[in-house]
C-alpha cells in the first residue's frame, strides 16, 4: 500500500514539473487573421536561424576527375579530333589514342603498306574504341571528300576495336562513281562477318583488314583499274579450267604469314599451297577404267526380255582386270 502511494505521488510530482502546452492569445489570433503573424517564422529568423547548421561549400572537380569523365564519355575526346580529322593521314593506320600495342600497330601498318604496294586502291583504317562515338559535328563523308579527292584512290574504314559491327567505310570521290553502293555494302558485310568469327579484338581487326583487302580487288575490277581477263569462247572454256573465282583466303593468309614471319615463312606457305593444289588436281584428273568382256549366253539366246547377267567387281584388294571370271550372283556378292 505504501509503495502504491509512493508511485502515485511521484507521478503527480512529475506531471506538475512539465511546462504547460502553448496556447494562442487573443492578440495572436487577431494578428494571424490580419496576416501579420506567420506560424513558425520564429524558427527562420532570429537566434533560431543562427542556430541552424550551415552547409559547407562543395569543392569543384579536380583535373584528374575531369580527365576520367572524358575517358568514360562515349564521344571521342576533343584533344584527339585534330589528329583524326585535321589532315590527310601520313600512315595507313590512324590511332592517335594508341589503342593497339607497339607490336600490333607495327603488324597492321606493315600489312596495309603491303596492300598499298600490291593494289591500285589504298586502304586507310581509322581506329576507335568499341564504346566510343564520333562527335556529331564530324561528318565522315566530308572528311573523305576533303582529304582524299586527289591522289591515289582510297577506301577509308572507321573501325571500332572490339565492336566490328559498328564499322563504316567510305570511298574516295573518284572511286565512288565507279563502285556501286551495293558493292561497298557487300565488301563491308563480308569483312565484318569474317571479323566476328574471331575470338578477341585484335584477331577481329586482323581478319577484317585481310578480307577487306580481298574485296578491294573486286572494287579494282569494277572500277576498271586492273586489266580484265580475256574473253574465252564457251566451247573452249568448257574444256579448260573454270572461270577465276574470288581470291582464296588461304592465299591472303600466306601473304599475312610472309609479312609477319619473313620470307622463309612465305616460301614455306607457298610450297604447301603448291603441294595441296597438285594433290587436288591429281584427284580431279584420276579416272577408273573397268574391263569389258563377253558374257556367255543363257539358253542359247543372245538376249532375253529384261534379264541380263550380273557383273560384280566386289573385291577391294584386287584390280578390276584380275576379276574376269564369271561367277554366280551369290558368289560374286
Amino acid at each position: 500500500m505504501k509503495a502504491l502511494v509512493w508511485i502515485l505521488t511521484s507521478g503527480l510530482a512529475l506531471a506538475a514539473a512539465e511546462p504547460p502546452m502553448p496556447s494562442w492569445s487573443a492578440e495572436d489570433r487577431k494578428a494571424l487573421a490580419k496576416g501579420e503573424l506567420i506560424p513558425g517564422q520564429v524558427l527562420l529568423d532570429g537566434d533560431a536561424a543562427e542556430a541552424l547548421p550551415v552547409s559547407p561549400e562543395v569543392p569543384g572537380p579536380t583535373d584528374e576527375e575531369i580527365a576520367e569523365a572524358e575517358q568514360s564519355s562515349p564521344r571521342v575526346a576533343e584533344k584527339f579530333l585534330e589528329a583524326y580529322f585535321g589532315e590527310r593521314p601520313a600512315a595507313f593506320l590512324v590511332d592517335p589514342q594508341q589503342l593497339l600495342g607497339t607490336k600490333e600497330t607495327r603488324e597492321r601498318e606493315e600489312f596495309l603498306k603491303y596492300h598499298s604496294g600490291d593494289s591500285e586502291i589504298d586502304l586507310y583504317v581509322y581506329l576507335f574504341d568499341g564504346h566510343q562515338e564520333i562527335p556529331s559535328e564530324v561528318r565522315e563523308e566530308e572528311v573523305v571528300e576533303r582529304f582524299f579527292s586527289s591522289g591515289k584512290p582510297a577506301v577509308v574504314a572507321y573501325y571500332y576495336l572490339g565492336a566490328p559491327q559498328k564499322t563504316e567505310i567510305q570511298v574516295s570521290p573518284g572511286l565512288g562513281g565507279m563502285v556501286s553502293a551495293a558493292e561497298q555494302r557487300r565488301a563491308l558485310s563480308s569483312s565484318v562477318e569474317e571479323a566476328l568469327e574471331k575470338p578477341d579484338a585484335y584477331a577481329q581487326l586482323e581478319a577484317f583488314c585481310v578480307q577487306l583487302s580481298i574485296r578491294i580487288y573486286w572494287m579494282e575490277r569494277a572500277a576498271g583499274l586492273v586489266g580484265e581477263a580475256p574473253v574465252v569462247p564457251v566451247a573452249v572454256r568448257a574444256k579448260s579450267s573454270p572461270a577465276p573465282k574470288e581470291v582464296s583466303p588461304v592465299v591472303a593468309q600466306a601473304k599475312e604469314w610472309a609479312l609477319r614471319y619473313g620470307p622463309p615463312a612465305g616460301i614455306m606457305a607457298g610450297a604447301i599451297l603448291i603441294v595441296v593444289a597438285g594433290v587436288v588436281i591429281a584427284r580431279r584428273r584420276m579416272r577408273y577404267e573397268f574391263p569389258v568382256f563377253e558374257v556367255s549366253p543363257r539358253l542359247g539366246g543372245s538376249h532375253a526380255a529384261g534379264i541380263g547377267a550380273v557383273i560384280s567387281f566386289g573385291s577391294t584388294t584386287q584390280s578390276p582386270s584380275s576379276q574376269r571370271n564369271e561367277v554366280p550372283d551369290y558368289l560374286g556378292l
